[in-house]
């Protein structure tokens, strides 16, 4: 219900404002069939309030004003003059200071989400009619929050919008740092020929994680510039197919020993029962010593076949030394073998190669010539268990499970 004579400008020295004037439009022209749920415009304003510059005190006593209006929607055809005293105000903004108060009513109706309606004197009441209606009430309109609807709903949802795209870009900001970081980090330890010093250079150039407070802007920029870095670097990564191949390729050990005994890998394996570190080879270079350990997380990961074969999961190397007493047999991979392969490796690189040749078991025909092979290329220097293991890996995050092994190779092909 509008009121025959609504007051305008404020009491006392309150000057009258542009931005009071067009409150007062706004108001008046809100159309008589509007409505809205008076709640869900209040969210969107909190949700908009960096928008239209109030603060979070000013957004309780906002919440106060409300609740003195008896009903849950807003209409033209309902009073929306609330007339609280400051004492009762106070009491339902959460006990703010008198002067706090002031300062939040004067920032709100500053922003245009409330008009006051003063009266002569600036007390807030209201005159009833004689049915008991409110005739006349001098307080606070809240006639701009149902004319603003639309605007501060459409506020609102840039404000989402604008939070969504914030953290989608910190949560690419967070994966490009850890796939940069691990990958540079192997790439350094597996000896991989490329500019590894030029990108772990870039990568420190990028900086660290923006903090919780940065804007859109520079959040972009820190995605674009790792973004970039990435492809460039992944150019300089081998093939994790031609990785594994290449390492310890089965088309290249096992053509040597193809016959027609019935027990192929018992005759690749004809230098058995050697003991424990002795070389099969005279004259032959002792084993290579690799800089940094395996990490077995990274093993098990790439690997996990071979934890089947353990009797209460592998939580050390020495448990994946335990589960490698029984793979070793069940590949028929003879006692010789492996100890020239752990004296040409080290125990857990051959470990890692045992783990790996079980996990592409269905590509290797004879696993004793090939882990063999291995142990041949390690004594020359010519092999790492670091590219299989990334090999595999990869292919484990990345390769549906149809293709998590290489083309089957056969003996003489």
């Amino acid at each position: 219900m509008h009121l025959e004579l609504e007051p305008t400008t404020p009491f006392g020295r309150r000057p009258l404002s542009l931005g009071m004037m067009a409150t007062q439009a706004a108001a008046k022209a809100c159309p008589d069939e509007a409505i809205g749920h008076k709640w869900r415009i209040f969210r969107d304003v909190t949700e908009a309030k960096e928008h239209l510059a109030v603060s979070d005190r000013a957004l309780a006593v906002l919440s106060a004003l409300l609740t003195f209006h008896p009903e849950t929607t807003l209409s033209p055809g309902l009073p929306l003059v609330v007339f609280p005293s400051n004492r009762e105000l106070s009491t339902r903004s959460h006990g703010p200071s008198p002067a706090t108060l002031r300062r939040a009513l004067a920032q709100l109706v500053e922003a245009g989400l409330v008009i006051r309606r003063d009266s002569p004197n600036g007390k807030r009441y209201a005159r009833r009619d004689s049915a008991g209606a409110i005739a006349r009430a001098f307080g606070f309109d809240l006639t701009p929050l149902l004319a603003r609807a639309a605007e501060f709903a459409t506020l609102a949802q840039q404000v989402r919008a604008a939070a969504r795209r914030r953290r989608l870009l910190r949560e690419e900001i967070a994966l490009h740092r850890r796939d940069l970081a691990k990958t540079l980090a192997f790439a350094a330890e597996s000896g991989w020929p490329g500019p590894w010093a030029a990108f772990a250079d870039r990568f420190a150039a990028c900086g660290g994680m923006p903090g919780r407070t940065a804007g859109e802007p520079p959040l972009q920029a820190a995605a674009e510039a790792l973004r970039a870095l990435r492809q460039d670097l992944d150019k300089w990564l081998p093939d994790p197919a031609y990785s594994a191949n290449t390492v310890g390729n089965a088309s290249h050990s096992e053509r040597h020993h193809q016959n027609s005994d019935p027990d192929p890998a018992l005759e690749s394996e004809r230098d058995v029962r050697r003991s424990p570190g002795e070389d099969p080879r005279p004259g032959a270079e002792p084993a290579r010593c690799l800089p940094r350990p395996l990490p077995l997380p990274m093993v098990l990961e790439a690997c996990p076949d071979i934890v089947l074969y353990a009797r209460d999961g592998i939580r050390s190397w020495s448990d994946l030394a335990a589960a490698a007493e029984v793979v070793r047999p069940t590949l028929r991979i003879s006692a010789g073998v492996w100890d020239m392969t752990v004296a040409a490796m080290g125990r857990d690189h051959a470990l890692v190669a045992l783990a790996a040749i079980l996990q592409r078991a269905a590509a290797i025909n004879v696993p004793g010539a090939y882990l063999r092979d291995l142990a041949n290329k390690a004594r020359g220097g010519g092999f790492s268990a670091w590219p299989m293991l990334f090999a595999l890996w990869r292919l484990r995050q990345g390769a549906t499970s149809g293709s998590l092994h290489a083309p089957r190779h056969r003996p003489g092909s």
